[in-house]
């Protein structure tokens, strides 16, 4: 299967392409700069562009089946919050993931994976209060600009699953992971690995179409 990654070099993006490389996937990672790589390994394409430019987009979708969307910003959510990105636009989560759907419509494409965040959209109000804290104080940009990007999706007709997972934090896929399209979690984080092996895999599974997943650690 063929699989486009949008936001590849991020941590989730990553591991969604190790995901979906040792799974026997075809993946095209989409990323701005290519050379900052590393070492291709067979069965990975890179493609650089920009995701706020439609002709990029359109040229890195082309042969895709499947198209899983890890967008976000990389600086310090405090530097952010403090003085704006300095690389990334604040709102690259809701226009890149909407310049995406464009491209897919143009082109017949119907499957697409978006990773947001927990405590949004079918999640709001589930948050604990700290978290609540966290959201208002440092995260306010951030978090209105993927509540943007969840309407997009769940408007544009495709088939599409929204991924929430919790806290990301490093570390290797294990200990399980909890999934829930009620919000449930049983921890508030998950390894960045971890999110990766879901994304990969519900590139394969239907029964994810349409629904708003809540990942937590189990």
């Amino acid at each position: 299967m063929k699989v486009v990654v949008f936001g590849a070099s991020g941590g989730s993006g990553r591991a969604t392409v190790e995901a979906l490389l040792k799974r026997g996937d075809q993946v095209r990672a989409f990323v701005r700069r290519p050379e900052d790589w590393g070492p291709v390994p067979p069965g990975l394409e890179l493609a650089r562009g920009d995701v706020l430019e439609p002709a990029d987009v359109e040229g890195a979708l082309s042969d895709g089946e499947v198209v899983i969307v890890t967008l976000g910003i990389r600086e310090s959510a405090l530097w952010v919050r403090l003085f704006g990105s300095r690389q990334t636009r604040i709102d690259v989560r809701s226009a890149g993931t909407a310049a995406i759907i464009q491209g897919m419509k143009r082109r017949g494409q119907r499957r697409l994976i978006v990773q947001t965040t927990y405590g949004i959209g079918a999640t709001e109000g589930r948050l604990p209060f700290v978290w609540r804290l966290i959201f208002s104080l440092l995260l306010r940009p951030q978090i209105a600009d993927s509540r943007v990007q969840e309407r997009g999706v769940r408007e544009s007709g495709l088939d599409w699953t929204l991924v929430q997972p919790v806290a990301l934090v490093d570390g290797p896929a294990s200990g399980g992971i909890h999934t829930s399209t009620e919000g449930e979690v049983q921890r508030m984080e998950i390894t960045r690995s971890a999110v990766g092996e879901f994304l990969a895999m519900a590139a394969r599974d239907p029964r994810w179409v349409g629904q708003s997943v809540a990942l937590s650690g189990a």
